[in-house]
């Protein structure tokens, strides 16, 4: 396979300064025709994410909560290494390849108003690139720094273009005090290079405290003094759509009530992964789709 042009360097010893996105962030066709309204476009490709309240009804989301329990009391499972504990291994902090785990779940990540809002925005077929729970418990969940998923992804998992898409659905409410997700609107126009080399096998500790791939708290603070933070909050059946390159992070839960939030991440089959382009080797593959890479096709509930 022949070298790809790498426009988004990082994880090198580069003198840090910001630049603009090479792509656009709602794609070919899509900006016209589908779920989503002209401005409901507007303010993901302005903001870089898009807060959809009660999306789903909460009686169908609590079954996915259910079996989310019935995983954590299982102690075989929670030795699974798809399944990362918190620090004491009590309690479960992340699940990845959900859709792969469990049928409901693949069922949900073809859901005909998902595939349609994202297919709209990526402008044609996608594909699961990653799936995952993250879960805070009251009083001990642990916060996520700021980083873009896109830097990752491109990094160590060589997704070439800023061509996807999370789709987070609240499985329980989300309030001022739990540990929302917070987004700087915005952020999603820059790509901002982390110094550093990758080491080996980087996810193993990433996935419980991430170091290496983080911005310059410079770069943070520059777009969050002009564009401000937001931090969506709502019922669970919430739903959040917002753009990889979208500067995020959430704070530790310190009050008495759980966050869980669901995690889709659709992909252009169009953007398909090549070789990390940090040069390391390749995930896992419950971390990032190389076979399951063929287009989705709805599932309609009865």
């Amino acid at each position: 396979m022949l070298d790809r042009t790498d426009y988004y360097r990082s994880r090198e010893d580069i003198a840090g300064a910001m630049y603009p996105r090479n792509e656009p962030v709602v794609h070919g066709s899509g900006k016209a025709g589908g779920l989503l309204n002209s401005q409901q476009i507007k303010n993901y490709e302005r903001d870089g994410f898009l807060w959809l309240d009660r999306f789903f009804p909460q009686h169908m989301i609590s079954s996915f909560l259910e079996e989310l329990d019935v995983m954590a009391q299982d102690r075989h499972f929670c030795e699974r290494e798809e399944v990362v504990m918190d620090s004491n291994r009590e309690r479960i902090r992340s699940v990845f390849a959900m859709h792969e785990i469990s049928s409901a779940f693949d069922e949900l990540t073809r859901d005909p108003l998902l595939l349609d809002m994202v297919q709209q925005l990526l402008g044609g077929d996608v594909y699961i690139h990653q799936s995952r729970i993250n879960s805070k418990s009251g009083f001990s969940g642990n916060g996520f720094e700021w980083h873009s998923d896109f830097e990752t992804w491109h990094s160590e998992d060589g997704m070439p273009e800023m061509r996807a898409i999370s789709a987070s659905i609240m499985l329980t409410e989300n309030n001022p005090f739990n540990g929302p997700l917070m987004l700087i609107p915005g952020s999603h126009e820059y790509f901002i290079p982390c110094a550093g080399t990758t080491p080996d096998n980087n996810w193993e500790q990433s996935l419980k405290q991430q170091t290496v791939g983080l911005p310059p708290q410079q770069a943070v603070s520059t777009l969050a003094q002009k564009h401000g933070i937001k931090a969506p909050t709502g019922p669970a059946g919430s739903l959040l759509l917002f753009e990889c390159n979208t500067l995020h992070a959430s704070n530790r839960n310190m009050s008495p009530w759980p966050r869980a939030n669901l995690f889709f991440v659709y992909n252009s089959v169009d953007n398909r992964l090549v070789q990390p382009f940090a040069r390391t080797p390749r995930r896992p593959h419950y971390l990032a789709a190389r076979d399951r890479t063929e287009a989705l096709t709805p599932h309609h509930r009865a």
